[in-house]
C-alpha cells in the first residue's frame, strides 16, 4: 500500500464498498484521455453541424445518462465501461461549453472562470464529506458520484479554457503547445516534492482536456481557421479508432486494473 493510500484513505464499510472502480494511472491512461478530449471536441462539433445544437446536445445527454448508468451498476472497473462513459462525458461537456458561448452569449474569458469555481465546489464538497480527493478511494458510490462530477466538471472546464487560448491569439497549435507545456508542470512539481499525488493528478487531468481539444480542432479545422483542414468527420474516426485500440488492448492485458 502506498503513502497515498494511507494518507488520503479512510476505512470503508466493508457492506457498501465495491472494487474500485477507475483504472490505474499509467501510461496508458494519459495517452487514451487525451484521445477522448480531441474526439469529443470534435464528435460534438460534428454533430451539431450535422443535427442542429439543441438535437446533438439532446442526444448527447441521454447518451452520458445511458453510459453512466452502465459505469455506476457495475461492481468493479470495465475498461470499455469506463472509457465509453469518458468519451460521452467528453462530448458533453464540450456541448455544454459551447451552449454557453454560442447559445448564450457568454464569452470564455466569463465561461472559463465559471467552471473553474464549479471544480472548485466539487472538490470542496467531495473532501468535506470524504476527506479525501484520491482515486484509489474510488470504492463506494458515494465517492464514484463525486468522481464523475469532477470529471464532468474538468471536461467544462478544458474546453472553454482551451477555446479561451486559441481565440485570444495563440490559435489551436499555439493553444496546443501552451498545453503540452504546461502538462509537464504538474510531473515535474510531484517529482522534485513540491506537490503531492492527489493535486498533482486533478492538475494535469484538467490540461489533458485543452491539450486534446486543442490538437483535433488543429487537425480538423479549416485553414482559414489555423487549422490543417483534416475534417471534423474524418478526425473524429481516426481518434476513436485510436482509442479503440488502447482500450482493446487494456481490456485484454488488464493492465490498467487497480489491485
Amino acid at each position: 500500500m502506498t503513502t497515498e493510500h494511507l494518507l488520503h484513505d479512510r476505512p470503508l464499510d466493508r457492506h457498501r464498498a465495491l472494487a474500485i472502480k477507475v483504472p490505474e494511472v499509467t501510461v496508458y491512461f494519459w495517452i487514451i484521455k487525451v484521445l477522448t478530449t480531441g474526439m469529443g471536441e470534435t464528435a460534438s462539433d460534428f454533430l451539431a453541424h450535422a443535427f442542429g445544437p439543441v438535437p446533438a446536445v439532446g442526444l448527447g445527454g441521454v447518451a452520458l445518462v445511458a453510459a453512466l448508468a452502465v459505469q455506476f451498476a457495475v461492481r468493479r472497473y470495465i475498461a470499455w465501461v469506463y472509457w465509453t462513459a469518458i468519451v460521452m462525458v467528453s462530448v458533453f461537456g464540450t456541448m455544454a461549453a459551447d451552449v454557453l458561448h454560442v447559445g448564450l452569449g457568454v464569452p470564455y474569458a466569463v465561461s472559463t472562470p465559471l467552471f473553474f469555481t464549479a471544480l472548485v465546489a466539487v472538490f470542496a464538497l467531495w473532501y468535506a464529506v470524504e476527506r479525501t480527493l484520491s482515486i484509489h478511494s474510488i470504492r463506494t458510490r458515494r465517492r464514484e458520484a463525486f468522481y464523475w462530477a469532477a470529471v464532468l466538471a474538468t471536461f467544462a472546464l478544458g474546453t472553454a479554457a482551451g477555446d479561451l487560448t486559441a481565440t485570444a491569439g495563440l490559435g489551436y497549435f499555439g493553444s496546443a503547445v501552451l498545453f503540452a507545456v504546461a502538462i509537464c508542470v504538474p510531473a515535474l512539481a510531484h517529482r522534485a516534492g513540491v506537490l503531492s499525488a492527489v493535486p498533482a493528478f486533478w492538475t494535469a487531468y484538467v490540461i489533458t482536456r485543452p491539450l486534446g481539444a486543442s490538437l483535433a480542432d488543429w487537425m480538423a479545422l479549416p485553414h482559414s481557421r489555423g487549422g490543417l483542414a483534416f475534417g471534423l468527420g474524418p478526425v473524429t474516426l481516426a481518434w476513436t479508432a485510436a482509442i479503440v485500440c488502447f482500450v482493446g488492448y487494456l481490456a485484454v492485458s488488464r493492465r490498467d486494473v487497480q489491485s
